[in-house]
């Protein structure tokens, strides 16, 4: 029974001596059964244990992977059109036409694009880059993209994009 007090008294000892170790003091004495007894705080008769080394076992799985580290976002971005290509050619009677576009390196919360057309917005600026474009007149036009801040402050802008709208005419040849 005392032995086993012991081991659980010295196990629990040794366990907030790790703790303990690297910032205070540890003194040690015998009380009157003759057990030692180790504490932070001195007594008569009682010695300083020197500690040398903590008592720190480290891991031996590498746990960096697990470190959480917010995503840092560049604010430098790019603004490209993926749909229509440059130069391309359209064909439909009804004039409509699907642009979509890419921002690298993150498309933040906040962030809205806005399509010009031929130099003019065109409708309100939206928080995703597909656009339909409806009732388009034959012939060349430009698109661009247009990418602004949550003050509507344009941040970045996509390279000119010309394409070409074909629809059947509605003039008769006399």
């Amino acid at each position: 029974m005392y032995i086993a007090r012991f081991c659980i008294f010295f196990v629990l000892l040794t366990q907030a001596f790790s703790v303990f170790a690297g910032s205070a003091k540890v003194y040690v004495w015998r009380n009157e059964q003759g057990v030692l007894v180790f504490s932070d705080s001195p007594k008569p008769g009682a010695e300083e244990v020197d500690v040398k080394e903590p008592n720190t076992v480290k891991s031996s799985i590498d746990t960096s992977i697990l470190d959480i580290k917010p995503k840092v976002i560049d604010n430098n971005y790019q603004v490209e059109i993926i749909q229509p290509e440059n130069n391309a050619t359209i064909r439909d009677n009804t004039g409509s036409a699907y642009v979509s576009g890419r921002i690298k390196p993150i498309f933040k919360r906040g962030l809205k694009i806005q399509l010009y057309l031929d130099d003019k917005p065109y409708k309100n600026p939206q928080t995703h880059s597909m656009f339909v474009l409806r009732d388009i007149d034959r012939g060349e036009h430009k698109i661009k993209m247009a990418l602004l801040d949550d003050k509507g402050k344009i941040i970045a802008t996509s390279s000119p994009v010309t394409f070409y709208m074909h629809r059947i005419s509605v003039n008769k040849a006399n």
